[in-house]
């Protein structure tokens, strides 16, 4: 894979590109357009951090040369690895107008992409190198937020947009950007998450954050089960009260399928995937970067050996996210295109992911159920005129 790719993904004669979808785990400084970056670097004199593997000058690149150089980098089977082109991206969103920019621009591509809810996710910790307080850094991305859907309705696309504020995992900050979140949760914040290298930096260290945050009835999603296994996904549920786990497909391993005289095949849930499964915890996957970064490596290195379909048939919430669309080199169509490519999926199971993002989504209640109808007024729509065109 080289980078985003242009490709119609349809199925009966719907664009996929059409259809409204929810995306819950975009990374906002994952999705940076490359020309956003070549500018940014210019503009900004800032230098490639030596963390990120370069192979010749970055500010040479075209935007093409630089989407393709990214993936690359995004490829070597490590989640460690895989973060290390953060580093570069993150040094570009240090100021009002690089962490504005790159809000707005990522509403427009995700509206542009059939998106008409998204919870953008970010570190308002990792943005404070230009001086910005943890508050500006919040209030500058809700109003590139802002503008982006401005701009997106302005050529036809709606699109609601929550902030998720995230902390490292790997720092000691969780409690005060718990708070940081509490204080803009009427100006854009809609959940909190920990985010970064997962082994060896368990849910459990940040407890205080998620208490204070259920103390106030403040929702969390929480990465779990892409760079470790079960107890990470456990402390997420049982320190972290987690109602979404992010990526979360490490839950295989307490899922055992055995073949009976090869003819029938017998499946048994340990208690953390019961408990999953039975609560209707969301699964917010993002097949390929679970492909990059090793996540699936266990099971294999095709997308057909995602467990994303096992956990499907077996009942559980599972949506569909790219992650970070600019270092996977993706779009929420081309992972719905490559998950039916996969499993065989129809439109039915394509509006059955977006319904299930709907119902997780960090929203009041009555608008979960309006974003629901959205989304399946817009298949019905989508099928209709598919039918009408044939």
């Amino acid at each position: 894979m080289t980078g985003v790719t242009d490709m119609d993904w349809t199925i009966d004669g719907v664009n996929l590109r059409s259809l409204p979808k929810v995306s819950l785990h975009d990374h906002l400084d994952g999705g940076l357009r490359p020309g956003t970056i070549l500018e940014l670097l210019e503009t900004g004199n800032i230098a490639v951090p030596e963390s990120v593997s370069v192979s010749g000058d970055v500010r040479a690149m075209t935007s093409d040369e630089l989407a393709t150089w990214i993936v690359t980098q995004s490829e070597s089977g490590s989640l460690v690895d895989y973060l290390k082109i953060f580093d570069l991206t993150c040094a570009l969103m240090q100021t009002e107008e690089g962490l504005a920019r790159v809000a707005r621009e990522a509403v427009i591509d995700l509206a542009a992409d059939g998106v008409v809810y998204t919870e953008l996710r970010w570190a308002p910790e990792q943005h404070l190198q230009g001086g910005l307080t943890l508050d500006e850094t919040v209030a500058c991305v809700q109003r590139g937020i802002e503008q982006g859907i401005q701009d997106a309705a302005a050529v036809g696309h709606d699109i609601r947009v929550g902030q998720l504020i995230t902390a490292m995992r790997h720092a000691d900050r969780s409690l005060e950007i718990a708070e940081l979140a509490l204080r803009h949760r009427e100006g854009g914040a809609v959940g909190f998450d920990i985010a970064g290298a997962e082994l060896g930096f368990l849910p459990s260290r940040h407890a205080p954050a998620f208490r204070l945050l259920a103390e106030n009835m403040f929702p969390a999603t929480i990465h779990a089960g892409e760079a470790d296994g079960l107890p990470s996904i456990e402390s997420a549920l049982v320190d972290g009260y987690a109602l979404r786990l992010g990526h979360g497909v490490r839950l295989a391993e307490d899922i055992t399928v055995e073949e009976v005289d090869g003819d029938s095949t017998t499946v048994s849930l340990g208690e953390v995937a019961r408990w999953v499964r039975d609560r209707g915890i969301t699964l917010e996957m993002c097949p390929t970067s679970n492909l990059q970064t090793g996540a699936i490596a266990a099971r294999g290195s095709r997308l057909e050996d995602h467990p994303f379909d096992l956990f499907y048939q077996l009942g559980f919430s599972v949506t569909v996210s790219c992650d970070n669309r600019t270092v996977s080199g993706t779009t929420l169509t081309r992972e719905l295109g490559l998950l039916t490519e996969a499993f065989g999926y129809g439109l039915a199971d394509l509006e059955a992911f977006q319904l299930n993002a709907a119902v997780a989504a960090f929203l009041p209640l009555e608008d979960r159920e309006e974003l629901a109808e959205i989304v399946h007024e817009g298949f019905v729509d989508a099928v209709a005129d598919a039918r009408a065109g044939a």
